[in-house]
């Protein structure tokens, strides 16, 4: 799949990823293999899998299938799948944008940012959501309505630690539950994922760029998104939490009139191209009213 960076870098990239979805997507015999696949409780048993100290014995054969840059990580020894997954970037490997003007992203990610039109409706990859669906609230969905949506989308070989894109009041979690179904664009034209995937969101009540929503988005074999506060005060750049194995994406929501984004982003987006973008860089800014 081909994105841009932020510099204006067109990069053109097809991982294994990318590969066993297209399969399991657009195949009718892998459309049969992905039905139970989608279930929770495989999800479930999968992660108990990678727990394991087996599954240790697929992480090197996993860095050099997906390429994996690990110049940014420790050298160590992992004692599972999933501890390698979860691993820790090096101090200062992340560094978070300081401009307290600044929303951030809180993943490395491939992103897009899109309006919430009038009538809440929204495209991903051609794909139509609304925020009702997605947020199952029409009070929240109304509250947002003019605002923008950003979809952060990770790959496997993406940092899969998470950090609040803004500093403010967090609400409680609100979970949804569903089935799990790839986050990959490739899955859009086939199931309407956004709205079956387990997901789990909150509020962050900034001091002057309104509420923020941010929601972390359960995928494909994922059986665990692990936030680690409950309602508490947030800062930008801490780590709010992390996945487990899988291709996830978290999205953030603005409300009107308060954040602007990126116009890199904003015309990326316009020409049907994710940027790829670093956890912590600046994705939008406080707007100013004259």
């Amino acid at each position: 799949m081909d994105y841009i960076d932020l510099d204006g870098k067109l990069i053109e990239e097809t991982t294994g990823q990318d590969k066993l979805l297209t399969f399991l997507y657009t195949n009718a015999f892998g459309r049969m293999l992905l039905k139970p696949l989608v279930c929770p409780s495989i999800s479930r048993l999968s992660g108990k899998l990678l727990d394991t100290e087996l599954s240790s014995m697929l992480v090197n054969s996993f860095i050099k299938r997906e390429h994996v840059d690990m110049t940014d990580y420790m050298p160590r020894k992992y004692t599972s799948f999933n501890d390698f997954f979860t691993r820790k970037v090096k101090d200062g490997a992340r560094p978070v944008d300081e401009d307290e003007d600044a929303l951030v992203s809180p993943c490395d990610c491939r992103a897009s940012v899109y309006p919430i039109l009038e009538n809440s409706n929204f495209s991903i990859k051609h794909t139509e959501y609304t925020l009702r669906s997605l947020l199952h609230s029409k009070k929240l969905a109304t509250r947002f309505q003019g605002g923008y949506l950003y979809v952060l989308r990770l790959t496997v070989t993406d940092y899969h630690r998470y950090i609040y894109a803004a500093t403010g009041e967090q609400t409680k979690n609100y979970r949804i539950e569903g089935s799990f179904h790839t986050v990959n664009p490739i899955a859009n034209d086939y199931l309407p994922i956004y709205k079956e995937n387990t997901r789990e969101y909150t509020l962050i009540k900034t001091k002057d760029m309104g509420s923020i929503l941010q929601m972390e988005v359960g995928a494909l074999l994922v059986g665990k998104i692990k936030n680690h506060k409950e309602k508490c005060h947030c800062e930008k750049g801490e780590e709010k939490g992390y996945f487990e194995y899988g291709g996830s994406t978290i999205i953030v929501i603005t409300e009107p009139g308060v954040i602007a984004p990126s116009e890199a982003l904003l015309n990326n987006t316009a020409n049907d191209l994710e940027t790829k973008v670093l956890q912590g860089q600046a994705i939008g800014y406080k707007e100013f009213i004259s």
